[in-house]
């Protein structure tokens, strides 16, 4: 057992006897108090004994079972594999055969589809492998990466990298008196994984689970922040964690903080320093961050009682240093490595340039092509833009999302008299084998890009950077508050 994963449980016992009746996990439904939490991951590691199960994905909403069910994995080390709401089809299949999931929690007919049969136990579904595929020794987590491309890579973790994290930041946030923290992430992101449930347990706090649709979730992009700050107001947290699009959608509903709030953590993308300026004129505790799957989620983070610089200072289990090159690497609770992949050396090169002040990280920009939405999902263009071209009326395309609410899309139609309709449809289907995070929302058509016109290289690849800054305006454009997810073509014709 690691000392990580025993100083966790100890804390657990400890506020069952300090506070027995203190609630610990609450999803609107049902709750349970210290005295109940720990009685309870015990039955339910009883249960995951008596089947076997070694690697279990957990497909469930937030809530109790989600929370329990992961307690109760991270107990006994056993394998547990959140499976995101998102994730397509073909992602899951990939997901299920790459991981060597040998149980399924979670809806019975997908479970069905995907090779499980029922057990004796209901809640679970299972299936036998003659030879499971090999994973890191010491994986107690593994998480999908939300995609970069069809398949998304998964991120073998130990608990001692998770439970390094979470301890960190709780020692961090402790002098707040954090008494109860509302989860608006899906507990599938390891981010709200790490920091709504190990936290505030940590701290002897209550997490409040409620579904995501009860917080006005609508697939991993559709959000309504009234309905999401109706349940703050009705909860009453000090603490939320938070993607950039989120907190502007928040701020546009509820432009004062809610009073019981007292620490914000805001993450998963780069958040704009205009959105920051204006949460903290109007009294929301937003505390930036920085990290990422590979480094147990969270790296950095900006402190109470500092002035916001950049994404912060390491926290206490990190190391960060900068390349030759100005790339960010991190050492210090990172992953045993990739799945089907040979272990990770001490350091991890992040892919983002960083620089310091003084010791505040500060980011500029990603070495790599891929972006990450204001939602928080990382995104290969040339993924979506290779679906957009397979359809016969598309002859080029390039996308963008980088820090946007929806994806924007440059369309070179193969038939220069193509009318709008047609290549609507056309994206329509292109998105119709695409999640809904990578999906194209708005789009305009574009001259073709040659090499003659300097938007082509002679091999055939897009220049990215000249497309870029020759469509900046409107590639970089937020959708309007009244249409977040529109899909639009320049005309401003809506399917």
């Amino acid at each position: 057992m690691s000392a990580e994963r025993r100083r966790f449980l100890e804390a657990l016992a400890g506020h069952a006897r300090a506070f027995p009746d203190r609630v610990a996990l609450d999803d609107g439904l049902g709750r349970l108090t210290y005295a109940e939490l720990l009685p309870e991951v015990k039955r339910r590691r009883e249960r995951l004994a008596a089947l076997g199960a070694q690697r279990v994905g957990l497909a469930l909403d937030n809530g109790l079972d989600w929370a329990l069910w992961d307690l109760a994995l991270l107990s006994d080390e056993r394998v547990a594999v959140p499976v995101p709401s998102f994730f397509s089809a073909s992602q899951r299949q990939h997901l299920v055969a790459s991981a060597g999931l040998d149980s399924w929690i979670g809806a019975g007919f997908e479970a069905t589809a995907l090779g499980f049969a029922p057990s004796d136990d209901k809640a679970f579904a299972c299936r036998t492998l003659s030879q499971p595929p090999k994973m890191h020794a010491g994986t107690a987590k593994i998480t999908f990466t939300s995609g970069t491309s069809g398949t998304p890579k998964g991120v073998c973790l130990d608990s001692a990298a998770m439970l390094g994290v979470a301890e960190s930041i709780a020692t961090l946030v402790a002098p707040l008196g954090i008494r109860g923290h509302l989860a608006v992430l899906a507990l599938s992101t390891l981010l709200e994984n790490i920091g709504g449930l190990y936290v505030p347990l940590w701290l002897g706090a209550t997490c409040h689970l409620p579904s995501t649709a009860k917080l006005g979730w609508q697939g991993a992009s559709g959000f309504c922040p009234h309905t999401a700050m109706a349940v703050i107001e009705a909860v009453q947290p000090q603490s939320l964690i938070l993607v950039p699009q989120l907190l502007q959608a928040l701020l546009t509903v509820a432009p004062a903080a809610p009073q019981s709030l007292s620490f914000v953590a805001v993450g998963g993308a780069r958040l704009a320093p205009a959105l920051l300026t204006h949460a903290e004129q109007t009294g929301w505790p937003v505390f930036e961050g920085y990290g990422l799957s590979e480094c147990a989620s969270v790296v950095s983070l900006n402190r109470p009682g500092e002035a916001a610089q950049g994404v912060g200072r390491p926290l206490p289990h990190a190391t960060v240093r900068l390349s030759d090159s100005g790339e960010v690497e991190i050492s210090g609770a990172t992953m045993l490595g990739y799945l089907g992949e040979p272990p990770i050396g001490a350091w991890h090169s992040s892919g983002d340039l960083g620089r310091f002040e003084g010791d505040h990280l500060h980011l500029d920009g990603r070495r790599r092509e891929v972006f990450i939405t204001a939602y928080g999902r990382n995104v290969d263009p040339q993924w979506v833009e290779a679906e957009l071209t397979l359809q016969p009326m598309i002859a080029q395309a390039l996308v963008n999302g980088e820090a946007l609410d929806h994806n924007r899309a440059l369309i070179v139609p193969r038939d220069p008299l193509a009318d709008d309709d047609t290549l609507t449809a056309a994206i329509s289907a292109a998105n119709a084998r695409l999640p809904d995070y990578a999906r194209v929302h708005a789009w305009r058509r574009a001259t073709p890009f040659t090499p003659v016109n300097g938007q082509l290289t002679a091999n055939g690849r897009l220049r990215r950077t000249t497309l870029l800054n020759i469509y900046h305006d409107w590639l970089t454009a937020q959708a309007t508050p009244t249409s977040p997810a529109s899909f639009t073509s320049s005309t401003g014709s809506a399917l």
